[in-house]
């Protein structure tokens, strides 16, 4: 499966089994096209029989010589042989294997407080409650949580906690108390906690920026945007903005952490659909660990994305992306999560399959000590799977879980960014078609435009480098 596009004066062939990225001049551009087009499974040696060429002829002819097809369709044939081009899908063989893992946790999001001190007008958790009522974790459903994730964890080492909510630092006791129980416990059976944080920011101080320092291996900041874009969608309460207070604040921290090991993470609406200017906004204030995700609304709410809105929004990851690759020619360059592949490795086949991993190796838990597959199925009675002092009690949940891959999606099969986005959310699928085996459309539609774009620039800074390297020659 080839997929090609063109961006900010790029010609970009992705060999979609492979992950191999080719960036081509518009005579290859065309051939690879005329080929792909065939509708036919290319081998080395179909590409080198006369019937290909004479396609070629047929199709080409009148654009480009004999000569050039021939030299082109070389290439062509090289690249295949090298396992670049037009190549067979590996991974669906895989499948039946990542079926039959077994539920090794590696990480747990806790839901430290189901309350919180913003009043989010987008906030999926209900201002912290989580379709149920306000209460903090103590520090023994905390241990429990802790304890289940090392019983269940296997041979697996690294492990992974994230303090979440609602507002977390309204429990900042349980926090700490959570993180020295841990560490006992690292000694205790050669395991390795990776601590993080998601927070607001409403009740940084000096005191938790030191600890977080010490401990959290990463921390993640909501900011929407611009002051105005901010205020109006995370104010108070009682109707104020929290954009001055929380703004210097972040400064702070992400400067004592060397801008490193944190995200600042917005979230973008209908109402401002020229999210890139946040981005910069962002980038401007100083920030360099950048993520911003689109909303996930009910079609009634106003600030929900339309599918309306997406020829906007596509504008603006292509905005986004040529000024991302302006900045870091400058030197004021920053990373953006979306933006953000490995086109090296990548991850592991079952992630490439399967994606986060919720519902078998992450768990949400409840204040209370609820099992849920993830944050956002927390509240949802159906997808209850146990508890910290029983364990998993529905292993069935986990195995529908575990069944959903690339492969049980019809609309994955035939996209071309399957591999990056591994299917999408489920909670999502979930959401939209009360089925964790479907996509949420909108969502996908962005995810292959974040895709084309993370692709361009890697193209066009590997172009500038290799500029470089022939002026220094």
């Amino acid at each position: 499966m080839i997929h090609q596009y063109q961006n900010n004066g790029y010609n970009i062939v992705l060999d979609v089994n492979s992950g191999s990225v080719h960036v081509v001049d518009q005579e290859a551009y065309d051939v690879i096209a005329c080929l792909e087009a065939e509708n036919t499974f290319h081998t080395p040696d179909t590409l080198k029989s006369e019937e290909t060429f004479a396609h070629l002829k047929e199709e080409l002819g009148n654009k480009y010589s004999e000569d050039e097809l021939k030299e082109i369709l070389e290439a062509v044939i090289e690249l295949t042989e090298a396992g670049q081009l037009f190549t067979r899908d590996i991974y669906e063989a895989y499948i039946g294997e990542v079926k039959k893992r077994k539920t090794v946790v590696k990480a747990l999001c806790l839901h430290i407080a189901h309350d919180c001190n913003l009043a989010c007008k987008y906030c999926f958790a209900e201002e912290g409650e989580y379709h149920g009522r306000r209460a903090l974790m103590s520090y023994e459903v905390g241990k429990k949580a802790l304890d289940f994730l090392i019983a269940n964890s296997g041979s697996r080492r690294n492990l992974e906690v994230d303090f979440f909510g609602g507002e977390p630092l309204m429990n900042w006791q349980v926090v700490k108390d959570l993180v020295a129980y841990g560490r006992e416990l690292e000694k205790q059976y050669d395991k390795h906690f990776r601590f993080t944080l998601t927070t607001n920011g409403v009740l940084l101080n000096d005191e938790v920026q030191e600890f977080v320092n010490k401990e959290m291996d990463n921390v993640v900041m909501s900011l929407d945007g611009r002051k105005e874009i901010h205020d109006h969608m995370r104010p108070f309460r009682n109707g104020k903005g929290s954009y001055d207070l929380v703004v210097p604040k972040y400064q702070k921290l992400a400067d004592s952490r060397n801008q490193e090991k944190y995200y600042i993470r917005g979230t973008f609406t209908r109402n401002n659909l020229d999210f890139s200017e946040d981005v910069m906004h962002f980038a401007d204030l100083g920030f360099k660990q950048i993520s911003i995700e689109p909303v996930v609304g009910d079609d009634t709410e106003d600030y929900a994305i339309q599918k309306e809105d997406l020829p906007q929004i596509f504008d603006e990851y292509d905005k986004l992306a040529k000024m991302m690759v302006e900045r870091e020619r400058s030197g004021k360059g920053f990373n953006f999560f979306h933006f953000m592949l490995d086109l090296e490795g990548g991850p592991c086949v079952a992630k490439r399959l399967s994606g986060c991993g919720s519902g078998t190796e992450y768990l949400a838990v409840t204040p209370w000590g609820d099992l849920y597959p993830c944050h956002q199925f927390v509240g949802q009675e159906e997808f209850l799977m146990g508890n910290v002092d029983e364990g998993i009690t529905k292993p069935e949940i986990a195995d529908e879980f575990r069944g959903c891959s690339v492969y049980s999606k019809e609309s994955c099969k035939n996209c071309f960014a399957r591999f990056y986005c591994s299917g999408g959310c489920m909670a999502n699928s979930y959401k939209f078609h009360n089925t964790i085996n479907d996509t949420y459309e909108v969502s996908c539609e962005m995810e292959r435009k974040r895709v084309e774009c993370a692709i361009m620039i890697k193209a066009a800074l590997a172009d500038e480098e290799r500029m470089e390297g022939h002026e220094e020659a």
